[in-house]
């Protein structure tokens, strides 16, 4: 059996020798400057064939995230080029014009689609307040103090916020005057649970340490000053497992329930 293989091993060594040597590939100076040329026109071709020409062009447009804006309203802001080729388009350009022309917008989104889409996305702002204006309009703000629309009737579940500044209000004028009284009634709207905003109808400045809530129940939550409105909403959550006429949360370690 040793011998066998032994054999085995020499005739293949053999054949081996008998091999003719396999050929080696080598381009000539001309066939390598050839060579190179070609991908160069592949290359650019193809850039070309992407970024400038018409086969890959922007042709349609199309808006998502629209509540109380319109599709139209977003295009018209956008000013999307078309027929111009989909690698080149600004997206970042695109962004900016709609949130600077469309102050509901809180940001926007602009993607691409090969061969030929663009897509916009838009988020609107969330109004955590409508505060009523002197002439009886109601400019809606959201959580970050950003008033982007006023319109002459609020949104169904947002509070309102409006100034019924009493006696001693009016006095405190030079002291807390009515844009610092507005501003603490939106944070005081704005820390509300969204079960207790949807149902208050109105936040009602009469001071700066009288602030109330007016419930859709009829309800009324005796709020007191914008201090500590964090606490005294976790509070009112609370209080108001209770059925009551009034809520008292002024002193959130002292709460009330009144009949």
């Amino acid at each position: 059996m040793a011998e066998y293989v032994g054999v085995e091993e020499e005739t293949e060594a053999a054949l081996e020798e008998e091999r003719p040597p396999r050929p080696r590939v080598k381009l000539s100076r001309r066939g390598v400057v050839v060579l190179c040329a070609l991908l160069a026109v592949l290359l650019g071709s193809g850039v070309w064939l992407v970024s400038f020409s018409s086969v890959f062009d922007v042709r349609t447009v199309s808006v998502s995230g629209t509540k109380a804006l319109t599709k139209a309203q977003v295009l018209a802001a956008a000013q999307v080029p078309l027929g111009g080729p989909l690698e080149r388009l600004d997206t970042g350009g695109i962004e900016a014009r709609v949130e600077k022309a469309l102050p509901r917008v809180d940001h926007a989104d602009v993607s691409t689609s090969w061969p030929h889409a663009v897509r916009i996305t838009v988020t609107e702002r969330t109004p955590v307040a409508a505060v009523r204006g002197d002439d009886g309009s109601y400019t809606l703000e959201d959580a970050s103090g950003v008033r982007f629309a006023t319109q002459p009737k609020p949104p169904v579940g947002v509070p309102v916020v409006q100034l019924a500044l009493s006696a001693a209000g009016k006095s405190e004028v030079p002291e807390f005057p009515e844009q610092l009284l507005v501003a603490g009634a939106v944070e005081v709207a704005k820390v509300l649970p969204a079960p207790i905003a949807h149902r208050t109808t109105a936040v009602v400045v009469h001071s700066y340490d009288d602030i109330e809530l007016t419930l859709s129940s009829g309800a009324t939550v005796y709020w007191g000053s914008p201090d500590q409105s964090a606490r005294k909403a976790v509070v009112l959550s609370a209080l108001m497992k209770r059925d009551a006429k009034g809520y008292d949360v002024s002193a959130p370690t002292d709460p009330a329930l009144r009949s």
